[in-house]
């Protein structure tokens, strides 16, 4: 594993936890921490001993967007370098939907604009009481393109238009009831349930948890009968794997 100056990772029982280490700064994007991140995600698809990656933030936020002196040089820089920093956001979020394993972003404290976007990005989202998100990116002109793809197929249309169009910050309250996170735990206990979610989702089987996600996601652009057939392919590589072979025989065993 890489040495990482903007984040801290740590590989325990299967799970790899990659933390957003910049808490002065509310944990701000900015182009050393958006490769960082990419880094430590492509090192963790290599790796299969991992079940889980959890994604996370030092401090008091998740993650406030993108760093202001990131913002500045880029109302400076020409049309191949914003092309460029945007490229780098989208390999980040591209790389997090391939990713063989389960991204579980466990956000306290406020996920907004860029940060609310890499949220968003992960398979599974956990929101402390307190938490707060946002697309705020219209209150200074600018807009959440790269995150809008995923965005789109988390909420329902209306409901994805007014976040982006009105830049408001909902509650974790709020984001649960319109599915735009999956679970909110009390601030009290929060990291321990995080663990406890986690940990349940790390004993499930790897291959079935990582069909499943390829699978989901590649029938995004298909049309039902040829989703019907992606599905049939991967039924048929489930079938053949150790874990099902393994899982099948436990089951005809209770049952006999």
């Amino acid at each position: 594993m890489a040495s990482y100056q903007k984040l801290l990772f740590e590989l325990d029982r299967g799970v790899a936890r990659i933390t957003l280490n910049r808490p002065e700064k509310r944990n701000a994007l900015d182009p050393e921490l958006i490769s960082e991140v990419h880094d430590a995600l492509e090192t963790t698809a290599r790796d299969e001993s991992i079940r889980v990656v959890l994604l996370q933030g030092a401090g008091a936020d998740f993650c406030s967007g993108m760093d202001l002196s990131t913002l500045e040089q880029s109302m400076q820089a020409d049309v191949l370098a914003n092309r460029a920093g945007a490229q780098a956001l989208a390999a980040l979020f591209l790389s997090m939907r391939r990713h063989p394993r389960p991204i579980i972003a466990a956000v306290h404290g406020r996920a907004l604009a860029g940060g609310c976007g890499l949220a968003t990005a992960a398979d599974i989202i956990l929101a402390a009481h307190s938490a707060q998100f946002g697309y705020t990116e219209v209150n200074i002109g600018f807009v959440p393109a790269i995150v809008m793809a995923m965005l789109r197929r988390s909420l329902p249309e209306k409901r994805a238009f007014e976040l982006i169009a009105t830049g408001e910050i909902i509650s974790a309250q709020v984001a649960l009831d319109i599915e735009l996170v999956n679970h909110v735990f009390a601030d009290q206990t929060f990291s321990s349930d995080v663990d406890a979610f986690i940990t349940k989702l790390a004993s499930k089987s790897a291959s079935a948890v990582m069909l499943s996600k390829q699978l989901l996601y590649h029938i995004d652009a298909l049309g039902f009968e040829a989703g019907i057939e992606a599905g049939v392919e991967i039924n048929t590589i489930a079938r053949s794997t150790d874990d099902c072979k393994r899982g099948v025989g436990q089951f005809l065993k209770k049952t006999r």
